[in-house]
């Protein structure tokens, strides 16, 4: 089996096209499972500054046609033509999808270097992936390894120690924008019940915060502020709420967005100062409104721009730690993948075997002479699989595993086949409150 990813992140197209990339990312998995012969497993990881797909295939043959049906699919579900689809993706196959993964769930690959977010994010896009059945056993095993590498790379080094994270960098520039550093004074408005928003309400507790209002086009702001405090808004109260406000937030990336004429119209009669923070990729705020007189608009790009750069050396473990881990998960994928060779080899011996003290019983019976023989067969037998099965780990260890099945193929007519990916395990992850909270 062949692992591949998509990428489209910050770091080589803007953040508009990745969020266009990105329309129907929930349903992209599925579809590309039941359009594609070629396409045997699927993770969507979508975040707001980044859009990746990871597939598995069954051969590298085969690479060519399930990226082209990812794209084809994603096309479709973005209304963007297949050629533009096509260049706003680099196409990561063999170790880089390791090494890739792993540096994103660290949070190396990030605009906030060392956030704590992703992680998170990339957990979620397994989880969401095992409930919808589209998560194959060598994608799970893939993200479940770089989980682990974002823990040990929290765990063992500096990085991402101060708590750093795109919204932590948003509401540092807000107080630099604004005329009192005294969040406890602020009155504040945060649109969305998500995970940034969240995050977002985290933040502001921990900043003294306590006049914190949230509205959601959903209708889900009561059930989210009853957890995390604040008061929900609703379309009849939303508009006084932005009037008085200091600060307002967008985390939703609904449909629903702000536009510079309505806040416009609602502000006329404010005095102050509105700091406007669009967190969502596809925009909560017309991107107008940071022309409007008093207000200062701060996007994604304002964050990424101003994110402070974590220490050489932090960042120079990390990196020792994330390349390390993906080193050694190849290395075991490549182990794993001569096991049914192994197997295999070792079924057709001990079946030759079995065969030959057949026609010893059939001569002298259950006798302690056959018995002999059989005791000395089989000892032999296990003496002249060592080599091959030594070989075999190290060929695969050096990415030539399919030397050795095809050895096994001309030499014993052995047909390798693989294993086939095991049913996915009920998750206790209440998935329908997971989704629910990402919009």
């Amino acid at each position: 089996m062949v692992l591949f990813s998509l990428v489209a992140t910050h770091a080589d197209i803007d953040l508009e096209t990745v969020a266009q990339l990105s329309n129907g990312s929930s349903e992209l998995a599925s579809s590309a499972l039941s359009g594609s012969p070629m396409v045997s497993g699927a993770v969507v990881l979508a975040t707001c500054n980044r859009y990746e797909i990871y597939g598995e295939t069954a051969n590298g043959a085969g690479l060519e046609a399930a990226r082209s049906a990812l794209v084809s699919q994603i096309s479709e579900l973005s209304g963007l033509n297949e050629q533009l689809v096509s260049r706003s993706f680099s196409t990561h196959t063999g170790p880089d999808v390791t090494r890739h993964l792993f540096a994103v769930s660290a949070g190396l690959d990030s605009a906030v270097v060392g956030e704590r977010e992703i992680a998170g994010q990339v957990r979620r896009a397994l989880i969401t992936a095992q409930q919808e059945g589209t998560a194959s056993s060598g994608l799970v095993r893939l993200f479940q390894a770089a989980s682990k590498t974002a823990k040990d790379v929290g765990a063992q080094t500096a990085l991402g120690s101060r708590g750093l994270s795109i919204v932590s960098v948003a509401l540092d520039l807000a107080t630099d924008l604004s005329d009192s550093d005294d969040w406890s004074a602020k009155k504040v408005v945060v649109f969305g019940t998500g995970a940034y928003a969240g995050a977002t309400m985290s933040l502001l507790r921990e900043r003294g915060c306590t006049d914190v209002s949230v509205y959601s086009s959903s209708g889900r702001a009561e059930g989210f502020v009853a957890t995390r405090g604040g008061t929900a808004l609703d379309a009849d109260s939303l508009p006084a709420a932005v009037a008085a406000a200091d600060v307002m937030i967008g985390c939703s990336g609904s449909d629903t967005r702000v536009e510079a004429e309505d806040l416009a119209r609602v502000r006329a009669n404010s005095g102050k100062t509105l700091i406007a923070i669009d967190l969502a990729l596809t925009h909560d705020f017309d991107p107008a409104v940071g022309e409007l007189d008093g207000v200062e608009l701060l996007t994604l790009e304002s964050v990424r721009l101003a994110a402070p750069q974590e220490q050489a050396e932090s960042l120079s473990h990390a990196s020792e730690i994330v390349n390390g881990a993906a080193s050694a998960f190849e290395a075991e994928r490549e182990s794993r993948s001569v096991d049914s060779a192994i197997v295999a080899l070792r079924r057709h011996t001990m079946n030759v075997l079995d065969a030959e003290m057949e026609k010893v019983r059939a001569r002298h019976g259950c006798t302690a002479a056959a018995e002999e023989v059989e005791f000395a067969l089989r000892r032999m037998v296990k003496q002249l699989l060592h080599i091959p099965t030594v070989r075999a780990r190290e060929l695969a260890a050096n990415g030539q595993q399919d030397d050795y099945v095809a050895a096994l193929e001309a030499l014993y007519g052995i047909q390798v086949e693989q294993p086939q990916a095991p049913a996915a395990a009920e998750c206790p992850v209440d998935h329908e409150q997971l989704r629910s909270e990402s919009a």
